[in-house]
């Protein structure tokens, strides 16, 4: 069974509006007799005459009358809907939008970010939510509107990222720690108890060492990079967290580049591309970007 002919609801939004074939098809550039055939349709769909003749001219039927204002409103949400955006004032935007971050890039990169969006959208609200893992069934059921992550096999295909910077691992210890009084070799920062992250990708580091004939010994496991340095400041673990990412809570330790190689990583923004030309969105992730590149440039000239 065929639908409706949604074709049919622009000419009877003009019928209706001028009550008069003659004057609908010369609104719509069509023959006088092509927009009879119109109304002659839209009759059989609606089942009832809508207009009728009254003297000379035509009048509107009571359901008519009563589908005039609605008819109209739902033709101008099309021509909304299919018309190029034009004219998006940032200013006037008023628009939560959900973000999902790892531990440690809301407090390093959060605050300019904030500065960055509420500066220009004072009517903007950010709902910051921590990723715990690296799926993007949120991204594709709207329940966040962009992500921070390191793309990896669990990311969809249909999702669109950008590279927001490059990173890498390091070891964080505690100032005073007996680790920082020598050289830190490979031997010496496998001997020292570590602090494991649960469901983060840090099966490099494992690898690395393995390689080399070592193997960390995990004292204790949890759940972010937060909790592990908020540990690391106050034992005497060792946490491998990632460099740029956790810059914001790592003051006052003692960050070393890990000895030995392990391969650098990339951290992107994720979208799903339902949101690729939205403009509000589309300046959403341009102040993401501008941010992180200002902390960045930041934390290299301190």
């Amino acid at each position: 069974m065929s639908g409706p002919d949604f074709n049919l609801l622009l000419a009877l939004d003009v019928l209706l509006e001028e009550g008069n074939v003659t004057r609908a098809a010369r609104r719509l550039e069509l023959s006088t007799s092509a927009m009879s055939r119109a109304l002659e349709r839209l009759r059989k769909t609606t089942g009832d005459p809508l207009l009728v003749r009254a003297g000379r001219g035509l009048v509107l039927t009571p359901r008519a009358a009563k589908l005039r204002e609605q008819v109209h409103h739902v033709v101008g949400d099309a021509e909304a809907i299919l018309r190029p955006t034009a004219g998006f004032d940032v200013s006037r935007l008023a628009q939560t939008f959900t973000l999902r971050n790892s531990e440690g890039f809301v407090e390093t990169f959060g605050p300019e970010i904030i500065g960055r969006v509420f500066e220009a959208a004072p009517d903007v609200r950010l709902r910051f939510v921590q990723k715990l893992d690296r799926e993007s069934r949120q991204l594709r059921e709207a329940a966040v509107d962009l992500e921070t992550g390191v793309v990896g096999p669990m990311t969809s295909p249909e999702v669109r990222m950008q590279t927001l910077f490059r990173d890498r691992f390091v070891g964080v210890v505690r100032v005073g720690h007996p680790l920082g009084t020598e050289q830190i070799t490979a031997s010496r920062y496998a001997q020292v108890r570590h602090i494991g992250i649960s469901e983060r990708g840090l099966r490099p580091i494992d690898d690395a060492l393995q390689s080399l004939g070592f193997q960390r010994e995990i004292a204790t496991t949890v759940g972010g990079f937060a909790s592990a340095l908020a540990l690391a400041r106050q034992t005497d673990l060792i946490a491998s967290v990632p460099e740029r990412h956790t810059s914001g809570i790592r003051a006052g330790m003692l960050s070393f580049p890990l000895p030995f190689d392990v391969p650098n990583f990339s951290v992107s923004l994720l979208w799903h591309p339902r949101l690729d030309a939205d403009p509000a969105h589309r300046w959403l992730r341009a102040c993401v970007r501008a941010a992180c590149e200002s902390v960045l440039r930041h934390l290299q000239k301190c």
